[in-house]
């Protein structure tokens, strides 16, 4: 009887451990799932998409063009036969007579009263803007206003009932791995939605203002203008733009982030154009050899390189200054710098910490407005009498020569330029890899202004004594100036 009771016993421990074994499984199963959960990741989207999609809208524009409306590629350019197409295009009156373009894109209501928003590039041009909502219905549109720089328009439809709209979310919220979900009107096909998640954040394309969420959820042409929502059914973006070699969507979508749009929208219901704020300087980032060069620790702020009339020189700000903090908030480069002076309103006093001479100094500046300052023209150059004598030297890489009149007349400078003309530019060397060519001017180098082959040397001379590792230049092609650092164990 012993045997027996032992293998009973054996029998019944192994039925035991596998019970705790499955219960073991089905616990880390139930805690993926929580975990899952917990991390937002959405079983279905559909609840979602059927609360949100009554205020997304398809976009129809349509233009009157000059052009042919007939027959058009029937014959390659240059064909003998494309003589006779002509003529009989023309007989039949499908000359350059106008024709009606039409153009498809995407928006979202933003308030029950009728105010929609999509891209400027939608209904850039449009003689008629048609709203197709979600129901079916239709309503002419009227453009409250526009942006180009930030590609954001504001249009409105007149309506005796109140509209179904999303309101805007809080884009710096956002992190990259967030579900988002996007909405709109691809390729003509009508309302449709897709998802996948944010993919970067801050990226920068080609504008002043540029604050785009990158996202992986498929954005194709007629998307524009269409809305990105996170998971709580608030716009995060305006779908904007793709990137793709082929047209269609490869999973690099752009949304214009909503922090930006909310401000543009707030500015253009109010005043029906936008109202930026202008300093009212020329800036450039600082790397890590013009730090160098400046006796800079770090290269965080924006180097000025010019400051043409306005508040910035009313206030005193001067070339080679650094900015390094703006309204009480810290200046990281060039594009954050221009982004919070964008984003301050016009006319408010504040205060600009500059980095000058190795002191920094705290300014008042009252801003103006950008959308005012766009065609001013930039200060003139320092005058002053310059030496005739056509003396050139070669340091640095550089072949440079005094300026005079017949410098003048071949670069078409005024007769209050000042500084010394690039010759040539040896093409192993640094100022050659750093973009200096001949007809640059150099105004100045370490700082101050150099007019006189000895006045440079001397710069460099010092820089060398004061253990530099490059030279600071200020140089101007075109009217356009920027700050390049040199090194100074070129020679």
């Amino acid at each position: 009887m012993q045997p027996q009771a032992i293998a009973t016993t054996q029998i019944s421990g192994s039925r035991l451990r596998m019970i705790w074994l499955s219960g073991l499984t089905v616990m880390l199963i139930m805690s993926q799932a929580i975990a899952a959960a917990a991390r937002g990741a959405p079983e279905t989207f559909a609840d979602l998409a059927e609360r949100i999609s009554p205020a997304v809208v398809n976009i129809t524009t349509s233009t009157m063009v000059e052009g042919r409306s007939g027959p058009q590629g029937i014959v390659p350019e240059g064909s003998p036969f494309e003589d006779f197409f002509r003529e009989f295009q023309d007989r039949n009156g499908q000359g350059n007579r106008p024709r009606r373009s039409s153009a498809l894109g995407s928006g979202f209501v933003i308030s029950e009263d009728g105010f929609i928003v999509t891209n400027n590039h939608v209904i850039d041009g449009a003689d008629e803007v048609t709203i197709e909502f979600f129901n079916g219905g239709e309503l002419p549109a009227t453009v409250v206003g526009t942006d180009p720089n930030t590609d954001i328009a504001l249009l409105k439809v007149d309506t005796d009932e109140a509209l179904p709209f999303v309101s805007f979310g809080d884009s710096d919220v956002a992190r990259v791995g967030d579900w988002v979900m996007a909405m709109g009107n691809p390729l003509g096909q009508g309302f449709s939605v897709s998802a996948g998640i944010v993919s970067a954040r801050n990226r920068a394309l080609s504008g002043t203002y540029d604050d785009y969420i990158q996202t992986d959820a498929a954005i194709n042409r007629g998307n524009s203008g269409g809305p990105l929502f996170n998971m709580d059914g608030e716009v995060v973006g305006v779908n904007t733009a793709i990137l793709s070699p082929n047209g269609g969507s490869i999973g690099i979508g752009f949304s214009m982030a909503s922090n930006v749009v909310t401000r543009v929208v707030d500015q253009l219901k109010e005043f029906g154009e936008t109202r930026r704020g202008w300093l009212g300087v020329r800036i450039q980032d600082v790397t890590d050899d013009v730090a160098e060069a400046m006796g800079l620790e770090t290269t965080a702020g924006a180097l000025v390189t010019d400051v043409p009339e306005g508040p910035a020189m009313e206030a005193g700000i001067k070339q080679g200054d650094v900015i390094v903090s703006f309204d009480g908030r810290e200046v990281e480069d060039t594009r954050g710098l221009v982004r919070q002076v964008g984003n301050t309103e016009v006319g408010k006093a504040v205060r600009v910490v500059v980095n000058r001479e190795g002191t920094s100094e705290t300014l008042k500046i009252t801003l103006g407005r950008r959308e005012e300052a766009q065609g001013a023209i930039p200060a003139a150059q320092p005058g002053g009498d310059t030496p005739e004598s056509p003396a050139e030297t070669e340091v640095l890489g550089l072949t440079l020569s005094v300026l005079n009149d017949e410098l003048r007349s071949q670069l078409d400078l005024g007769s209050n330029a000042e500084g010394l003309v690039v010759k040539d530019v040896d093409e192993v060397s640094q100022a050659y890899e750093k973009g200096l060519r001949a007809g640059d001017l150099i105004t100045e180098a370490g700082q101050r202004k150099v007019s006189s082959i000895s006045d440079f040397e001397g710069r460099v001379d010092e820089a060398r004594e004061a253990g530099r590792k490059s030279l600071l230049l200020l140089v101007r092609r075109n009217g356009d100036p920027r700050f390049v650092a040199l090194g100074l164990d070129e020679d």
